[in-house]
């Protein structure tokens, strides 16, 4: 048996365990171990004895086989872009950033099938401002002023990988990263449609925006904000199309042209002038008191992914099931699934005879 097969790898058990949002003392008595003896093992002194590891791997629902890879590249707080890092534990942190860890080897796995579209995003990091970034972001990918029809298949057309953040905390809204020359965005798949359309446009903002410098604090938060409000709402077409003096009835009908939340829509018309401070002001507190921040009216269909499906119909016609990807990362299916949860529709089982293969497939995401 090849020698990495059977060597005990102790980072793989601080990430698992941090994955299941676990302190060592919490997996000590889950195990039956001392915490003395997890520290043992998390720092490299000695490994679990093999029924020690087999209880450890049942208690954090990882296969056995996961402690025993190499290491995994973990985003790391500083080189991720988190919207609320001062909301959330250190716990629901260390949950997003292990899961983006086990995307980044899903996506290594990915890159060695096929051939997925690379990454196009222009330097707009000079322009003047967010909001000038974004009009030129638009120019160069050929929106002018119309509405993003869907904000996923947009960003996978372009080259950026879009996984799911399953973790049911409000606190943590989504994350971005850039992994060599590929982009990733981790969304929250519990939130609203319209409130994850605009946290993906709000990471594309960090990606296009702070590449070069880290993604922290309130000013970049605020130009991502300005970034996506702009983006997903260009300057030209709310001025044309909005009222003067709208209603909230008024906005609830046009935040369907947009496909963004009532609050979001509120925010972008005074940006653009269109309201008053106390206009402003007063249209928040109508929002509140109908509960619009929390539950939004008239909510749209979740946009998902086009090439998670594509990825798994083409591995199901050469006989390769979920399970069997699963498999060959070493985790449990119903992690895979957590990576893909809410972007994609239906689940895709293998059954087909495996086929040969020359070359990796090319999957072309259409806009």
């Amino acid at each position: 048996m090849p020698e990495f097969r059977r060597k005990f790898n102790y980072t793989r058990l601080s990430l698992a365990r941090r994955r299941r949002g676990f302190t060592k003392s919490d997996l000590a008595e889950q195990v039956g171990v001392d915490l003395r003896s997890v520290t043992a093992y998390e720092s490299d002194e000695y490994p679990p004895r093999r029924s020690t590891l087999r209880d450890i791997a049942d208690v954090l629902d990882f296969p056995v086989e996961f402690f025993h890879g190499d290491d995994l590249d973990e985003p790391k707080p500083d080189t991720a872009s988190f919207r609320s890092l001062s909301k959330m534990t250190a716990a629901q942190r260390d949950i997003a950033l292990t899961q983006g860890a086990i995307a980044l080897h899903f996506n290594k796995w990915l890159d060695q099938q096929f051939d997925l579209p690379k990454a196009s995003l222009p330097d707009v990091s000079r322009e003047r401002s967010p909001e000038a970034a974004a009009e030129s972001l638009r120019r160069l990918w050929g929106i002018g002023e119309l509405p993003v029809r869907n904000m996923i298949h947009l960003l996978e057309a372009k080259g950026i990988r879009i996984f799911s953040l399953a973790i049911d905390a409000r606190e943590v809204d989504a994350f971005s990263i850039w992994k060599q020359e590929t982009p990733f965005i981790f969304l929250n798949s519990n939130k609203s449609s319209e409130h994850s359309r605009f946290d993906a446009a709000h990471e594309l903002g960090h990606l296009l925006l702070h590449r070069h410098a880290a993604p922290q604090g309130r000013e970049a938060e605020r130009e991502a904000d300005a970034f996506a409000s702009a983006f997903l709402m260009p300057r030209a077409s709310v001025i044309a199309n909005a009222p003067r003096f709208p209603s909230l009835s008024d906005l609830v009908k046009l935040k369907v042209a947009w496909k963004v939340s009532v609050a979001a829509l509120n925010y972008r018309l005074h940006t653009v002038a269109m309201q008053s401070d106390w206009q402003y002001r007063m249209m928040c507190i109508q929002i509140t008191k109908k509960g619009y921040r929390t539950k939004e009216p008239n909510e749209m269909p979740r946009e998902t992914s086009q090439l998670l499906p594509a990825v798994f119909a083409a591995l199901h016609n050469e006989g390769t099931s979920r399970s069997d990807v699963a498999k060959a990362l070493r985790i449990s299916r119903s992690e895979l699934e957590q990576l893909m949860f809410g972007l994609t529709m239906a689940s895709i089982e293998g059954g087909r005879k495996k086929s040969s293969r020359s070359e990796k497939p090319n999957l072309t995401i259409i806009k």
